[in-house]
């Protein structure tokens, strides 16, 4: 009977897993598309693309003040609720926080439409990025309202209207972004870009609405309900509960943000003075600033593709952590746990080593007349790693309660990068490179915080030969036929078609490098969709007994 529940359990980890892997599979394939179809529109390009990102990174950080914490934090607590068979308390916990962060994004948005500005003028020292803020800053109190729905779907363990909402929130996107960039060609590169990020405010409008409908449709039903001990606690007490946990993430994911800024206001402000005996006038200098800043743009538009997937695990993670927890059922929180972090691991390293072996033809292939930045993208991709890892931990350590190490954790880390930026950017020998560098330096410190604290609660039992090495000798043994394949096919094809080949042969060859080294358990490949057909033909082939 145990034996069941746990496989039932494990079948539904597992579900939500893939159901939001493809999502963001999708969403960041939809990502990828327009912007590569508006950093190569004439007149766009790196600079265009700097004043598009360095608008957003602001916008980031407000939206981090009033949602990026929330589905974690609802998610968690309408989990537990449900776990004891208390759907009146997940109710009402759902309609207290909805208010509050209704109102803080209202309040929000209000003020990023008035700093936009003086931001703007005085912190990003580029005026017309103004613009971009202006048409994002609507968009904030939707993001709120549409962030503790998807918590409170997350928590019932549906991911359904996460992924479906996500994906038709970045199709409208993809589709209005590249409408509104093409309806402005032959004006600047700022007004461009504002037109660009007019198309988020509308899209994410729209998926707030499919998901109020949703909400509408698929509410707790209360009958039945056992009765609540949050009955007794006034909506005062319930959103102290709720900023408790919710704070902590916050400042954490906010730290996360904010190390982007850093980037933005670091490089924006560094790369001026850098070039300042060099170029004399200021539109130059802004020029070359927001070029930077494009280059990093298009590195981490790449590099967030990767992280997308593994952002997977760290959602389902933290419902089903909780929810074992408040069963007192340790074993299960563990399993997913360690799970979750090889499965991270074996997804993120080839992904990293395939960017650093065709960081420029991949480069060229995508943004053919906007192609610089290979060595920016191959730092990143060794900070990838680390980023993949902490972020699957985050999730594991929400659902132990330990909240507050994240922002302890990314706080440091925030800190070690705004000096490293400082001290490496405006060296001559270093430039924008110090941008990946200090993100590196940044990320190390971060995971081996979380790795040392999630060890102290939940033992993720990381064997150091099974899961460390026979992963890097496969993705090792992929870098070689990947570099050698690129080698072959480019003396007979262009830098497109043997990008993709090569692409297509480092995943079958890293595919037969983990068979072949049985880098996973039987255990392990069951997990897997259809893993139990698949575990059949590797023994059928006298791979596995």
């Amino acid at each position: 009977m145990r034996g069941s529940k746990l496989k039932k359990t494990a079948n539904s980890f597992m579900k939500n897993v893939v159901m939001l892997i493809f999502s963001q599979l999708l969403i960041k394939v939809l990502g990828l598309i327009y912007r590569l179809v508006i950093t190569n529109v004439e007149g766009f390009g790196d600079t265009g693309l700097g004043y598009y990102s360095s608008g957003y990174q602001i916008y980031s950080l407000l939206l981090t003040l009033s949602s990026i914490g929330i589905p974690s934090v609802i998610s968690k607590l309408i989990s537990e609720r449900i776990a004891i068979g208390d759907t009146k308390g997940a109710q009402r916990i759902f309609k207290v926080a909805f208010r509050f962060f209704t109102i803080l994004g209202f309040i929000l948005s209000i003020a990023l439409f008035l700093g936009a500005d003086f931001i703007a003028t005085n912190i990003l020292n580029v005026p017309d990025v103004a613009y971009v803020m202006k048409v994002l800053s609507p968009a904030i109190v939707f993001v709120a309202m549409s962030a503790v729905l998807r918590g409170y779907f997350s928590g019932q363990q549906d991911m359904k209207p996460t992924s479906a909402s996500q994906t038709l929130e970045q199709f409208l996107n993809c589709v209005l972004s590249i409408t509104f960039v093409y309806a402005c060609i032959g004006k600047d590169a700022y007004i461009m870009a504002a037109a660009g990020n007019l198309s988020t405010t509308c899209a994410i409008i729209i998926a707030f609405m499919y998901l109020l409908m949703y909400y509408k449709h698929k509410k707790l039903s209360t009958k039945g309900s056992l009765p609540s001990p949050e009955k007794q606690k006034s909506n005062k007490q319930l959103l102290k509960t709720i900023l408790g946990l919710s704070i902590p993430i916050t400042i954490s994911s906010l730290i996360t943000v904010i190390s982007g800024v850093i980037d933005t206001a670091t490089v924006s402000n560094c790369m001026q003075t850098l070039y300042s005996g060099v170029e004399t006038s200021k539109e130059a200098l802004e020029e070359i600033a927001m070029s930077a800043a494009g280059i990093l743009s298009k590195v981490d538009t790449l590099v967030s593709f990767p992280l997308a997937i593994n952002l997977a695990f760290s959602t389902a993670l933290v419902p089903v952590v909780s929810e074992s927890l408040a069963k007192k059922d340790k074993k299960t929180a563990s399993k997913r746990l360690a799970f979750s972090f090889f499965a991270s691991l074996i997804i993120i390293l080839p992904c990293a080593v395939g960017f650093i072996t065709l960081a420029q033809p991949i480069l060229n292939m995508i943004y053919p007349t906007a192609s610089d930045g290979a060595g920016v993208l191959q730092i990143a991709s060794t900070t990838m790693i680390l980023t993949a890892l902490s972020q699957t931990m985050t999730g594991g350590l929400y659902g132990v309660n330990q909240t507050k190490i994240p922002a302890i954790a990314t706080g440091l880390g925030a800190i070690v990068k705004f000096i490293l930026n400082l001290v490496l950017i405006p060296n001559p020998n270093v430039g924008i490179y110090g941008a990946p560098i200090s993100s590196f330096v940044s990320q190390l410190i971060i995971f081996l915080i979380y790795y040392k604290v999630m060890n102290r609660y939940v033992n993720m039992h990381i064997k150091f030969k099974t899961h460390i090495m026979k992963p890097l000798l496969s993705v090792i043994g992929m870098g070689i036929v990947v570099t050698l394949g690129y080698n072959l096919f480019s003396l007979a094809f262009g830098n497109t078609v043997s990008t993709i080949l090569s692409i297509l042969l480092g995943a079958i060859s890293y595919c037969a490098f983990i068979v072949f080294t049985k880098t996973l358990s039987k255990e392990e490949i069951m997990m897997i969709p259809y893993g139990t057909k698949l575990y059949g033909v590797l023994v059928k082939l006298r791979i596995y007994k």
